[in-house]
């Protein structure tokens, strides 16, 4: 592929992240309104938030097969039909298990978007620069959370219905531009159960997916929590939406810095940084008592969480190479992660919120964090200590 098709690619793959992300954050300034209309409590919210991660994983493996014998484009389409049909019907049922139904169809069809246009992107990608390629696509994705509580407010203003029925020509825009792109690479041979199984136990595989996974366990939770918490504070659909607004914006400006600065300083560098800054700022979660601080510690914990993603990605890309794993598994692996980790943070922190308090998860987040950041300091002191004696 050349330069040219290469910069299409990489267009048409962002343009589809940036929208699956918008309609899946668009939820959080409606959280407090479908919250009082449909009488939630902060488990039920936390269960139709988590909707779209428990589809997320349900189809996270299926998605990756799809990709794996399809190939990238066969999963693309699949995906944008079912962005279309699942958030027309988040726009116009009101009926809270209906809500949720829609919401976990929302999520299979993240699993299918994602594998095939990340998958499209690092086949095509040199390996040098995996991490850059990913941090650029997930900065797209990025400004689609970021633009996704802007569609939230004008939903909570307009309704429903004429907002999420719009995505169905959104639907149909784009997989006009995944026809117009070059033929991808022949999809990876399964590598059979076996094999893959004996993967999934290499500690670099293992590693990569909880990276993935702990910065979706804290944004779960504070997915659900933080509007809640604004709510109970003060702030309107119009300030919970520039909060997350704001921190989304940030959050895509550094995502593709912190996966140019995997590729040259290693993928674990990056990763400490964001390890120590988000065992800090998850602490800062309970003590604002107004809705302007509680909205910076927000973008505070954002921005840490998001230096994550880029370079827990490229490493378990790194890994899936070294031990002969199909790229389509490796990005059902990263769906599997990320999606058990939302469901742990959103749902789990809900209910963990109503038994505890707010702070309860996110002192549990921080502490992972720190444990972590011990693992791979320790991790990293061994490997040295390892050259060193081959020296």
């Amino acid at each position: 592929m050349n330069q040219r098709e290469l910069r299409l690619l990489f267009g048409v793959a962002g343009a589809v992240v940036f929208f699956d992300t918008v309609f899946y954050s668009a939820v959080v300034p409606l959280l407090p309104t479908l919250t009082r209309q449909l009488h939630l409590s902060k488990a039920s919210a936390g269960v139709l938030t988590a909707g779209y991660a428990l589809g997320t994983l349900v189809g996270s493996l299926p998605g990756g097969m799809l990709a794996e014998r399809a190939g990238p484009r066969v999963t693309l389409y699949a995906g944008l039909a079912l962005m279309g049909g699942s958030s027309l019907a988040f726009g116009l049922l009101h009926n809270v298990a209906l809500l949720d139904a829609a919401r976990f169809i929302q999520g299979v069809r993240g699993a299918c978007t994602w594998a095939g246009s990340m998958l499209w992107l690092i086949v095509e990608a040199p390996p040098a620069r995996r991490g850059s390629a990913i941090g650029g696509a997930l900065a797209a994705g990025i400004g689609g959370a970021l633009f996704g509580p802007v569609v939230g407010t004008i939903a909570h203003g307009l309704g429903r219905g004429p907002v999420f029925s719009a995505v169905v020509l959104v639907a149909a825009a784009l997989a006009v531009s995944v026809g117009m792109l070059p033929r991808p690479a022949a999809p990876e041979l399964d590598p059979g159960r076996e094999r893959l199984s004996r993967q999934l136990r290499q500690p670099a595989i293992v590693l990569g997916m909880w990276l993935v996974a702990l910065p979706a366990i804290a944004s779960g939770a504070l997915n659900v929590l933080a509007p809640l918490r604004l709510g109970r504070l003060g702030a309107g659909a119009a300030g919970i939406g520039a909060t997350f607004l704001i921190a989304a914006a940030v959050e895509a400006v550094l995502s593709p810095v912190a996966g140019r600065l995997s590729d040259r300083r290693g993928r674990i560098f990056p990763l400490r940084i964001g390890l120590a800054g988000a065992a800090v700022a998850l602490l800062f979660f309970t003590l604002p008592q107004t809705a302007l601080l509680l909205a910076v510690v927000i973008v505070l914990e954002t921005v840490a969480l998001g230096t994550f993603w880029a370079p827990a990605m490229a490493m378990l890309s790194d890994a899936a190479d070294s031990h002969g794993m199909s790229q389509a598994y490796a990005l059902a692996l990263v769906n599997f992660a990320w999606a058990a980790g939302q469901i742990a943070g959103a749902g789990g922190g809900g209910s963990l919120a109503k038994a505890a308090g707010d702070a309860a998860p996110f002192a549990v987040a921080a502490g992972l964090c720190a444990l972590t950041l011990g693992l791979l300091v320790l991790r990293g002191s061994r490997e040295m200590k390892r050259a060193r004696s081959a020296i």
